[in-house]
């Protein structure tokens, strides 16, 4: 992420021509192209006085028309949006700071942890995706990727189980994509998906069901130990 202060003017230029007058400003660049104008003042909503969303083409101007040597300093940013006739034009009169620092993505790394957690637990009790589950291999390989877990049921029929720690649509079509190229293979032509999560987005289910695919929400704490599984009573 790169942080600029400076005092600046900031102009917008689209759908409509906004200023913001002359002021010491925060200017946030993300590394996704994410690009936002920020006051020191409070405001009710806590949003930038500005912003461009991604993708962005960034252009810098500096004194002198040099090469950006360190000696330099910026006198205008123009931030463009790709394919769209909209910028952001911020006219620099005193540069305070201009830093780069990486910022770590935690909730991707918790994401990424949790799934991980979830196909390990799953790998020891395949049985919680299926009655009758049993685990033939972990990261079944395919070539556009591998399938969590590759299971065979009471029948001796193939089942691929995708894990995710909440299931969306796009979760519905990267399962149907490795189900695709299993069953390329004769001996796994019959081969059926199911899509495993801690919790499963209604969408999901609608186009899981119509692709034949089965959902399967976990209980994480459950899968853990921590506590017992609900019992449901069924009546006659």
């Amino acid at each position: 992420m790169r942080l600029i202060v400076a005092r600046c003017e900031v102009s917008y230029i689209g759908r409509t021509t906004t200023v913001l007058p002359e002021a010491v400003r925060l200017l946030m660049l993300k590394a996704d192209g994410t690009f936002m104008v920020w006051a020191d003042g409070g405001s009710p909503n806590v949003r930038p006085l500005n912003w461009m969303t991604p993708p962005t083409v960034l252009e810098e101007e500096r004194n002198g028309g040099g090469d950006g040597d360190l000696g330099e300093s910026i006198e205008r940013l123009i931030v463009r949006k790709h394919r769209a006739d909209e910028r952001l034009e911020i006219s620099i009169s005193d540069v305070i700071a201009d830093i780069d620092h990486p910022i770590d993505d935690v909730a991707a790394l918790e994401k990424e942890g949790l799934e991980r957690e979830l196909q390990e637990l799953l790998a020891d009790a395949p049985h919680w995706c299926g009655e009758g589950f049993r685990l033939v291999r972990r990261e079944w390989p395919t070539d556009i990727g591998p399938v969590d877990l590759m299971c065979r049921d009471t029948e001796d029929e193939w089942i691929a189980v995708e894990i995710k720690r909440v299931a969306t649509m796009e979760s519905v079509e990267q399962l149907t994509r490795y189900l695709e190229r299993i069953r390329l293979d004769p001996a796994m032509s019959c081969c059926r998906g199911v899509l495993v999560a801690k919790w499963i987005k209604p969408q999901a289910r609608v186009l899981a069901a119509s692709r034949g695919i089965d959902c399967v929400e976990v209980d994480v704490e459950v899968l853990r130990g921590d506590r017992e599984p609900e019992l449901t009573l069924f009546a006659a």
